[in-house]
């Protein structure tokens, strides 16, 4: 297998060469998570938010399923195919033996402690989701730990609150897919509130990231709510209104 098939060690370098390959064949790879957010955020390539990390998460297109499926193995990558074959509609996975990475394919949407549906967001140019969606595809995880809560404040410091702009966050975006899921609107509240209380840990500009989460919360709350989602509010939280996914395992990991 020649060098351009062979995953590097380095995860931001290896996301770097997924970008290039998916590039060069016009391919709709959007980088999710940490790695996403180390591209977009110049502020999580130095101290004191700077990081290591471990596996990789992108989300693609159904049209671009069967090519996801040839390009992750062309890279060096070993398909999950028992999983691709019972939940390749929705997710693929793949794995790095050499370097014990795996990489997660969500198709169209993401679908962790909560569903954000990404069809009409995937055309952008540029290997990662835009900051709107690298911001809520943190932000839904109910069991969220301090490395989310890193990215995050890189995120917050390096794109501002504006609407209909890939380069940064849509507050009025975010408000619109709270409105429609009081179960998102509750996660995002919760997180929101550890994400603060984090702050005061972290040598930032505190002022700015609680100026921008307060910005965001603004225009959440301001949406108009319809039924559906006030009579869910009054059940609050004696009903459970999250996921907590089951962690995928590669066939060729240890137990």
């Amino acid at each position: 297998m020649t060098a351009n098939g062979t995953p590097l060690e380095d995860t931001i370098a290896e996301a770097r060469r997924v970008a290039d390959a998916a590039h060069a064949q016009k391919l709709g790879v959007k980088l999710l998570g940490g790695a996403g957010i180390h591209l977009h955020s110049p502020s999580a390539q130095h101290a004191p938010l700077k990081r290591k990390y471990g596996d990789l998460d992108y989300v693609i297109s159904t049209k671009d399923r069967k090519r996801a499926l040839a390009f992750f193995p062309a890279l060096g990558y070993e398909a999950n195919d028992r999983f691709n074959l019972m939940q390749g509609d929705r997710r693929l996975y793949f794995f790095d033996n050499e370097h014990g990475r795996q990489v997660d394919v969500f198709i169209d949407s993401i679908r962790m402690s909560h569903v954000i549906d990404l069809r009409e967001r995937l055309d952008h140019e540029g290997p990662c989701c835009s900051p709107s969606d690298l911001l809520l595809s943190k932000l839904q995880i109910f069991e969220m730990n301090r490395k989310d809560l890193v990215d995050l404040t890189a995120l917050l410091l390096d794109h501002p609150i504006e609407s209909g702009s890939n380069e940064a966050i849509d507050a009025a975006y975010i408000a619109r897919l709270t409105a429609d899921d009081w179960g998102f609107y509750r996660t995002l509240q919760v997180n929101i509130e550890k994400l603060k209380a984090t702050l005061e840990d972290l040598d930032v500009d505190r002022d700015l990231v609680q100026s921008r989460l307060a910005e965001i919360w603004k225009a959440v709350e301001a949406e108009p709510k319809p039924l559906k989602w006030r009579l869910r509010a009054q059940v609050g939280d004696r009903v459970r209104w999250y996921e907590l996914p089951e962690e995928v395992r590669s066939p060729y990991q240890p137990e």
